[in-house]
């Protein structure tokens, strides 16, 4: 363990430094140093589109340099922690980039938690400065904060981004504050904490997982290389930039390639469409509902979307009809699946051409820059091909780690390798299935069912838009499968529809979900995953005001 200037230790050694530096995986260039390649080559370039705005290079460096400016003059030095809760604004770049040429610790927070989580996550990271909107979606984040201020001795200043509140500093006066032609930035150590972001909690207490400014650097990188991106590029990013996809590709990666990043506060598949034949829009990654939307919205009105080259999608199981829908849908753009988290950010990366396009659709796609291992959770032993385990991943895309010590020793291996919790069988080509996750496995009988096949079957029916699978408690079984389902519109379904129709897939009838709840939309994550452990705790509060 390293003791990082944050106050955390980290798993970085010495050799790793060394062996990843020297290899040129990691490059020693903080987003500040990324800035200053851009300006030297294109400082009119616009990099961010939002709205009706457009923010060059040279714009953004100016704020962001006086916004560094006016924290260094308020006490702030390397390894404090500025936390911001905003849309996909271009302030929250500003805010990156003031904290990479300072060497402060950026913590993004999903615009929708609220004061529990809120509080939660900046007691845990030691926030000083916290970055909010004054309202935004009809919720009063100057009034949340101001409820628990005295619950969090370390945050110093409140400040508003679009607004004002009392007892918080305004963004622009802020930025008046700082002298950004005065500014003398300290060295920043490249291997130093460079972001702190929670996990979304799905499974408990949200974890705080930190990265440096090279293993951030590395992903985008490796993406970048896989897909052929550059700065003829230009990026669509509807997922929130506190979340790590967008974190990664909104606000760090048009910096890399030197490509803007066009922005949404809020997803439309309509507006999406428009913005993608406006702008030319060539990328854009998001979970699977915003590629499921956005393929419905084109079929429905002819948009082929020709500019769109690329649109992996993860985050949510990926049924293979929605990838081979999407390919029907756009004129020549790539979707597959892809596969990551927080902590490892995407270990697969999909393919990179039609022509793999059944790779695409029925495996998460390819591993790149990861060693992977799959192995039996009992016991811990290597699986060969086509067995299904648990995935352990290490990379130098890799987190550092956690900010709670005592979360590494059930995470990692004594030699890196990072326990993902999620099953999954390789393939020959070196692909990666995802069968589920462990926790979400159904043991009926003593036998492990894992919900992922039986979705896939559910997705095939043209009455289901997306359906999930989740153990519910049976008497004599132990565990059975629930299936919820939210049907295409119009349409209609009946359990013993759903029984016949899985009659005709070949499947085990012990797999078939023994219930049918049928509901409206599903319970997301802001990552947009589907939250099954809500899913699973209503269907035993149903069962039990049942037998009530």
């Amino acid at each position: 363990m390293r003791d990082d200037v944050s106050g955390w230790k980290t798993r970085l050694t010495d050799e790793l430094i060394a062996e990843n530096t020297a290899s040129g995986i990691w490059r020693n260039l903080t987003l500040a140093d990324q800035l200053d390649d851009v300006l030297a080559k294109s400082p009119d370039r616009v990099l961010f589109i939002e709205g009706g705005r457009a923010v060059t290079a040279s714009a953004i460096s100016r704020d962001a340099r006086a916004l560094a400016s006016a924290l260094q003059g308020r006490g702030l030095r390397a390894g404090d922690v500025v936390s911001f809760e905003l849309p996909n604004w271009p302030e929250t770049v500003v805010i990156d980039l003031a904290c990479a040429m300072l060497g402060l610790v950026c913590n993004p927070i999903i615009p929708i938690y609220r004061d529990a989580e809120v509080t939660y996550i900046l007691r845990d990271a030691g926030a000083k400065v916290f970055f909010i909107p004054t309202t935004f979606r009809k919720f009063d984040y100057a009034d949340m904060v101001a409820r628990h201020r005295d619950e969090l001795p370390d945050l110093e200043h409140v400040v508003t981004v679009r607004g004002s509140a009392d007892g918080a500093d305004r963004f622009e006066d802020l930025l008046a504050e700082g002298d950004p032609e005065g500014l003398v930035r300290p060295e920043v150590d490249p291997n130093a904490v460079k972001l702190i972001m929670y996990t979304s909690g799905t499974t408990g207490r949200p974890k705080g997982v930190l990265h440096s400014h090279n293993t951030i650097d590395t992903e985008i990188q490796a993406i970048s290389r896989f897909l052929a991106l550059d700065e003829n590029d230009v990026i669509l990013m509807p997922s929130p930039v506190s979340h790590i996809t967008g974190y990664l590709y909104g606000i760090q990666m048009p910096f890399t390639l030197d490509a803007p990043a066009v922005f949404m506060e809020t997803w439309n598949a309509e507006a999406a469409a428009d913005l993608i034949d406006e702008h030319g829009v060539t990328f854009t990654i998001a979970a699977t509902v915003f590629l499921q939307e956005l393929t419905d919205f084109a079929r429905r009105n002819s948009r082929s979307l020709p500019s769109l080259r690329f649109f992996p999608s993860g985050g949510a199981p990926v049924p293979p009809e929605v990838i081979y829908n999407a390919h029907k849908a756009f004129e020549r753009c790539v979707c597959s699946r892809v596969y990551g988290s927080t902590e490892a950010p995407t270990v697969t990366l999909g393919v990179n051409s039609r022509e793999e396009e059944k790779l695409g659709a029925t495996t998460e796609g390819l591993i790149v820059g990861h060693e992977v291992r799959i192995v039996d959770p009992a016991d811990g032993r290597e699986l060969g091909v086509g067995e299904e385990g648990e995935i352990l991943t290490r990379g130098p895309e890799m987190c550092l780690g956690y900010a709670a010590e005592d979360h590494n020793a059930d995470a990692f291996e004594a030699d890196g390798f990072f326990h993902t919790g999620d099953l999954a069988m390789m393939t020959d080509e070196g692909a990666l299935v995802i069968t589920g996750r462990s926790k979400d496995l159904i043991i009926r009988g003593g036998e492990n069912i894992s919900p992922r096949e039986i979705e896939d079957a559910l997705h095939e029916h043209p009455a289901i838009h997306e359906a999930a699978v989740v153990a519910m408690p049976h008497e004599r079984m132990g565990e059975t499968g629930c299936a919820y389902v939210v049907l295409e519109d119009g349409a209609s379904l009946s359990f013993e529809d759903m029984v016949a129709f899985l009659d005709g897939t070949g499947m085990a009838r012990q797999k078939y979900p023994e219930h049918l709840e049928i509901i409206e939309e599903f319970p997301r994550t802001a990552a947009g995953k589907i939250r099954k452990n809500v899913l699973r705790d209503r269907i035993v509060e149903q069962l039990s005001s049942r037998e009530g």
